[in-house]
């Protein structure tokens, strides 16, 4: 696998930890113990049975929490700490057998791929979040899966598109991050004013 199409793997795969960091790294781990598959540099790390039992166990987890409303936005707070690093470390390993100046790069490019692609995902949660009902939050949790386990497989087997992906989806967050802070905004001002409103009223 060549540099360009190691850094497309490199960059999808930080991504979608933005997104599911454990789902990244099952689907890896599985794609290389048991499909034959040959991940670059030292990112063969995740097929360490341990490794990919302590990401499946904790897949579970996030699972469930991430289609209750509220805990998936403690669990996304939380995971900010652990996401971002870990998709600058997914980019490292990848780039294991290149020049260190590379795998520093790849620490920069794949820690703000996977801080895109997390700060979106936790600012839409937080606006799905706002809505009383429960079934738009399970069906956003449930896309993010399937979302997740697409652009692994893209990184894997193409890589190169995976990687134009990333930077648009990055683009695309720049634009859209700024936007959902307003919406979120006016939505926390609408129920300040409502619950103002009904207090004077009971009085």
């Amino acid at each position: 696998m060549g540099l360009i199409s190691t850094l497309g793997l490199a960059l999808g795969a930080s991504w979608a930890s933005g997104l599911r960091l454990y789902v990244a790294v099952v689907t890896l781990g599985v794609l290389g113990r048991f499909a034959g598959l040959d991940l670059p540099g030292a990112l063969a790390v995740v097929e360490t049975p341990w490794v990919m039992g302590l990401a499946a166990i904790l897949l579970v987890v996030e699972f469930v929490a991430d289609k209750v409303p509220i805990v998936d936005s403690a669990w996304d707070a939380v995971h900010t700490f652990v996401r971002v690093p870990a998709g600058a470390a997914l980019a490292a390993l990848a780039l294991g057998d290149y020049d260190p100046a590379w795998q520093a790069a790849a620490v920069l490019l794949g820690g703000g791929a996977a801080l895109s692609a997390h700060g979106t995902k936790a600012a839409t949660r937080l606006a799905v979040n706002a809505s009383p009902e429960p079934v738009s939050n399970v069906v956003v949790s449930t896309a993010e899966d399937g979302l997740a386990l697409g652009a692994v497989l893209t990184a894997v087997f193409l890589p190169v598109v995976a990687g134009a992906l990333v930077l648009l989806a990055a683009g695309a967050s720049l634009w859209m991050l700024p936007r959902l802070a307003r919406a979120l905004r006016r939505q926390v001002k609408g129920a300040i004013n409502t619950s103002g409103s009904e207090s004077d009223t009971d009085t």
